[in-house]
């Protein structure tokens, strides 16, 4: 009789674990709630599907917290990796000018119907608006259309994704399915960070400042671009010192560099210069648009407006405090999950053999820029090897 294995969440992570065990003589069912399959993937491919990021392995591991867990899947399962396998689907990718991989088409659509098709053409069954109630030792307690009922299964593979977006398929609800000692609480990973703005500023979001540098105490400064919204600020910018901002004390404390290239001395020579002009005047002429004067305005005391050698250090070294994150449920990503000592170093969980886990419900944070979807088809790789050892599967003869 073939074993067994129950998927449950088909996202990246379950999806590869199906790859990977679908080359072996295994009767592989996924349960998806959701209506459709990787709709993470889907939703993040809407402006174009960053898969990885073309850096040396050796940074690239480090860009995980923690940086060594992950370590020994991801260089099994790396960019080059995941470039010739997308390529096996069709899929032709490139490099762009940040590092980051995409697919040349760019839409996530076709790369998903590609593995899609081959899963299904290599006998995996995937079960749509299936909802996992819980587990217990070998036993799914599935609900569809208002059925409830049990399956056994050689091995379950647990694949529900982290606890955002849950209208995409994360819920989190599997946390109910653990003992607390097994999990470290979720938390809004890659997400913006919250202020109450004057009427003053409305006009202005939803508008970019560009080209700024931003840093926090105890960490270098980075370059980039940040967008002003209704609920304080947001970017690519914004994710990367996430981890920072949680640990300040209070209010969150972030400062930014107006403009970067321009030298402190070169903005005071021009505020010497323009003195008897108006605040606006002189911040023009130093090269600030409107939506960076609004903001020096905003987050500066209006004592200090006439004082232009203040003035001219808040150019350069603007403090701005915000009172916390986002929703959750906003969240590109979530840290916190599974915990690494309830987990063998195959990804089984060590209170229930019968189950590994894998992708987003591990216990790990990870950067915006292909990272988050790299570890997921790492972690699901590796979780397929991990069913194949336990069951010794035997692989699936060519004919």
């Amino acid at each position: 009789m073939r074993p067994k294995v129950a998927i449950i969440g088909a996202g990246a992570s379950g999806l590869m674990a199906a790859e990977h065990l679908s080359a072996y003589d295994v009767d592989i069912c996924v349960y998806e709630q959701m209506p459709s399959a990787a709709r993470k993937i889907l939703w993040a491919g809407k402006s174009g599907l960053n898969v990885s990021h073309a850096e040396p392995m050796t940074v690239f591991t480090s860009r995980y917290t923690p940086s060594d867990w992950l370590t020994p899947f991801l260089q099994t399962c790396d960019n080059a990796w995941i470039v010739n396998w997308m390529a096996g689907l069709g899929i032709k990718t490139y490099v762009g000018s940040s590092g980051r991989i995409f697919p040349v088409q760019m839409k996530a659509s076709a790369f998903v119907r590609a593995w899609l098709y081959r899963l299904m053409t290599r006998g995996v069954q995937i079960f749509y608006r299936h909802e996992c109630l819980g587990i217990d030792g070998h036993v799914v307690q599935l609900v569809h259309d208002g059925v409830v009922f049990e399956q056994v299964f050689d091995v379950i593979i647990l694949a529900c994704g982290g606890g955002s977006y849950e209208r995409l398929g994360a819920t989190g609800t599997w946390q109910a399915w653990l003992s607390d000692d097994e999990l470290t609480p979720l938390y809004a990973s890659n997400v913006g960070v919250v202020r109450v703005w004057s009427s003053y500023m409305d006009k202005f979001f939803g508008k970019p400042l560009k080209r700024v540098r931003l840093w926090t105490d105890g960490e270098l400064a980075s370059w980039g671009d940040i967008i002003i919204t209704y609920y304080g600020m947001e970017s690519g910018l914004i994710y990367k010192y996430n981890k920072a901002m949680r640990a300040c004390h209070d209010k969150i404390k972030v400062y930014l560099d107006l403009l970067p290239d321009k030298s402190p001395d070169d903005i005071a020579r021009i505020f010497l210069k323009n003195k008897k002009q108006s605040l606006n005047n002189i911040l023009r002429k130093i090269g600030l648009d409107d939506i960076k004067i609004a903001l020096i305005r905003e987050c500066t005391d209006k004592a200090d407006w006439v004082n232009h050698a203040r003035m001219a250090d808040f150019v350069k070294c603007l403090p701005i405090t915000f009172d916390g994150f986002r929703p959750m449920d906003e969240a590109i990503s979530t840290g916190g999950g599974v915990r690494r000592s309830a987990l063998s170093d195959a990804l089984q969980l060590k209170s229930n053999p019968a189950v590994f886990v894998c992708g987003e419900m591990l216990d790990f944070d990870a950067p915006t820029g292909g990272y988050l979807l790299t570890a997921c088809f790492a972690t699901g790789q590796a979780v397929g090897r991990g069913v194949a050892q336990l069951l010794k599967l035997q692989p699936i003869k060519a004919s």
